[in-house]
């Protein structure tokens, strides 16, 4: 008889009433919808939670039965533990290559005010309309004129 690991038997009395109340809830519930479906008054949505509330029986059955499972047997947990601890490396060619956009830095740098003949129009149009406007205001303001 070759035992490495004694095997751990734990009995949790609260958890297991946890999990048998939970299940006669749920079976219970599950009797309530049928009585509601069998009614004048019931609907197929009721008969859709008569056969759900089942399930959510033996869902917690299920995971209880699990929790002891992994629990007990070292094994089982070992095969749901990943295999390597260190992150992996990605080989080429997998991923797709990244879009790379210019930052607004370099598009700056690479547009000269003055090499766009419009753009220096256009700049010495609205200079021109400054100075007269400056003009017009000095004119029009009696503080500024010389008395």
């Amino acid at each position: 008889m070759d035992s490495a690991r004694p095997a751990r038997t734990r009995h949790r009395p609260a958890l297991i009433a946890l999990v048998v109340v939970a299940a006669a809830v749920c079976l219970a519930l599950a009797w309530w919808q049928w009585s509601r479906y069998e009614s004048a008054s019931g609907t197929a949505q009721n008969l859709g939670y008569a056969l759900q509330w089942p399930a959510f029986a033996g869902a917690v059955v299920y995971a209880y039965r699990r929790f002891v499972v992994l629990e007990n047997d070292a094994d089982e947990v070992e095969k749901l533990s990943p295999r390597s601890k260190g992150a992996v490396e990605i080989p080429e060619g997998i991923l797709p290559e990244r879009q790379s956009f210019p930052s607004a830095g370099s598009l700056a740098a690479k547009d000269d005010p003055t090499a766009d003949s419009g753009l220096r129009e256009y700049n010495r149009y609205l200079a021109e309309l400054h100075r007269t406007d400056r003009s017009r205001e000095t004119a029009d303001d009696p503080e500024t004129t010389v008395r």
